[in-house]
């Protein structure tokens, strides 16, 4: 961070005051993890915080310290709109434009509230009065942790505060696996580890506490399975039928991306899932090496990320959605 960034959020953070915290909408484990982790920070910091999340986050991270107290917009518009109303200051974390609140958004351009983003996503719009941004690092989480440090604050950094940070890091690392995850990451991993945090716990706790359900709609999206060898792509379907017969619910889906990429000689991969109610089909992208899919995704399907972990949509059908998708990839080299 600039240091005059820095001096204008200790400012902004002398006195006690109202804030909002703000994930983007279908938050993940870095997205809730670095709201909460500020969320606890606040607190200890003698503010008054609230988490508001456009909507549901997913059931696997209902453990998380403070999670019970996270409001939930498109549950109680009312009340979620009145407290965002209400605030002195808002946090946006884990996004860079506010378009990825949803609906949330009209609420959001009216306020006279000083926003501050914290977010590694690339070309973030230009709505806060503090921009802490950088892609250089693999998750928001990362980010808050510095972020602290940046206030001389490191001292406040307790096992509540770091287990939201770890899970956020964890998550979003792809487990320490991602390209991003660097000497730094594990220093400040065993910093938290030092302060209590349960490094075994924790991925115990997000990943291997499925359902049958679950299970045998990973099951399915690995028999939908397509491979095509010669571009070196995989890629995998669900339809809205094949989720309600395995009755999904938020967060099932977390994850059954990365498998394609398991595959010997796989670079891209993606998976589409229906969205019926939203007419939409979902798209998650992910990639090893060189090969961009931020910039396919913003390219082709309305959206955008990381190089090598994207999301997008589509509002054709499946069948045209997958149609367009094999297309584009036939001109691709990957």
């Amino acid at each position: 961070m600039k240091e005059q960034d820095i001096q204008a959020i200790q400012l902004l953070l002398s006195t006690p005051k109202k804030i909002a915290i703000i994930p983007h909408r279908s938050p993940d484990g870095d997205a809730m993890g670095s709201t909460l982790g500020l969320y606890h920070f606040l607190l200890k910091n003698h503010h008054y915080p609230v988490v508001v999340s456009p909507n549901e986050f997913p059931d696997f991270l209902a453990w998380m310290p403070g999670s019970e107290t996270v409001k939930i917009f498109e549950k109680d518009k009312k009340n979620s709109t009145k407290i965002l109303e209400e605030a002195e200051l808002v946090f946006t974390l884990d996004f860079n434009a506010l378009h990825r609140v949803g609906e949330m958004e009209n609420v959001l351009n009216k306020l006279t509230a000083p926003f501050v983003m914290i977010d590694h996503h690339q070309s973030p719009d230009a709505y806060a009065a503090v921009t802490y941004s950088d892609t250089a690092f693999g998750s928001t989480c990362e980010m808050l942790y510095n972020f602290i440090c940046f206030l001389g604050k490191k001292p406040d950094l307790d096992k509540t505060i770091g287990t939201c940070i770890y899970t956020g890091i964890l998550t979003d690392s792809g487990s320490f696996r991602f390209p991003k995850t660097t000497g730094t990451t594990h220093r400040i991993i065993a910093d938290l580890i030092d302060l209590g945090v349960e490094n075994t716990e924790i991925p115990t706790l997000l990943y291997d506490n499925s359902s049958y359900g679950r299970l045998q709609l990973l099951g399915r999206a690995l028999q939908n399975m397509q491979v095509l060898p010669e571009h070196k792509t995989a890629y995998t379907t669900l339809t809205q039928e094949e989720l309600d017969t395995f009755n999904h619910v938020k967060g099932d889906t977390e994850g059954i991306v990365n498998y394609g990429l398991s595959i010997k000689g796989i670079v891209f991969t993606a998976i589409f899932i229906e969205n019926a109610e939203e007419k939409i089909i979902k798209i998650s992208f992910r990639s090893q090496g060189d090969f961009d899919v931020n910039l396919f995704a913003r390219a082709h399907f309305n959206g955008g990320g990381h190089r090598n972990a994207a999301g997008g949509k589509s509002v054709l059908s499946m069948e045209e959605t997958v149609r367009q998708f094999e297309e584009l990839v036939t001109k691709l080299k990957t």
